[in-house]
């Protein structure tokens, strides 16, 4: 017989995934579709009356986005011009409907590869936090993300939190979706850019992720290392070429073939500095 459980506190979650055999649920937006036509046989933790897990706190050196904090919450949330890539996102995923009760943290424990969360996150040096009955830990989403619908997250591990850290004052943040139609859409390509510019009008920093184009959403560190020092300027986009993007790894699908999504993804990414530049 299944069990479902919806504790309001995180010890009691916690001590329910020690005892093994739970499956977190929080919107259920992936969980449910997933699971259509065939009897629901899992044993349930509805994280969703955990207390404190919606918030989007601003910390000394980073922003924290709890565990049930949902697309809309981002949306509607006071947060800096450098979040414009992540808020891009959220207006991307499925409808209204959607954004009201799907979570953030839900998309990366997802791990799908066409998440649209995950390019912004990478691009934002973001971390996961994950707690347990033995305490938490942080790994770089890059570390937690693993594979296509696989994670590090242990069977005994709750993920409670994202950890943003903070960039520069004058940080810009750009997002990209390329589908079949505007909206209600898995995507083709994405990508998402963060600019920081230096006093000097230089790029201090550009970090830049692709998704939909490898098993995980990949950062482009050799542009990003070319692009570093060179004027923030309409330049910049003279800089990409094919070359930088040999790291990704695209498969062809109904939605476009391997060489489609290669060249819509280096014409994204110099839109993307095109945008952040103007």
């Amino acid at each position: 017989m299944t069990s479902y459980l919806r504790p309001t506190a995180l010890s009691d979650a916690l001590s329910a995934l020690a005892e093994g055999g739970r499956t977190i649920v929080a919107g259920g937006t992936d969980f449910y579709p997933a699971r259509v036509g065939r009897p629901l046989d899992e044993n349930i933790l509805d994280v969703t009356a955990i207390e404190g897990l919606r918030a989007i706190e601003n910390k000394d050196d980073h922003y924290l986005i709890g565990a049930t904090a949902t697309w809309t919450d981002l949306i509607r949330a006071d947060l800096p011009d450098w979040f414009r890539a992540m808020k891009l996102a959220a207006r991307e995923v499925g409808g209204v409907q959607i954004q009201n009760a799907g979570t953030i943290v839900g998309n990366v424990c997802n791990a799908s590869p066409a998440a649209d969360g995950a390019p912004g996150l990478f691009a934002l040096d973001a971390s996961v936090r994950l707690a347990s009955v033995s305490g938490e830990r942080d790994l770089p989403i890059a570390d937690f993300i693993l594979g296509n619908r696989q994670t590090a997250r242990k069977a005994d591990e709750m993920v409670i939190g994202l950890r943003i850290p903070k960039c520069g004052n004058n940080a810009k943040g750009a997002f990209l979706k390329l589908g079949a139609r505007k909206y209600l859409v898995i995507s083709i390509v994405m990508v998402s850019a963060i600019l920081e510019k230096g006093m000097d009008g230089n790029v201090d920093r550009c970090r830049i992720a692709v998704g939909s184009c490898s098993a995980v959403a990949s950062r482009l560190l050799s542009l990003e290392a070319d692009l570093t020092g060179k004027p923030a300027d309409a330049t910049l986009v003279d800089i990409v070429t094919a070359d930088h993007l040999a790291t990704l790894s695209p498969i062809g699908d109904v939605r476009g073939s391997a060489d489609y999504r290669r060249d819509a993804a280096l014409t994204l990414v110099r839109r993307a500095l095109a945008e952040l530049t103007e």
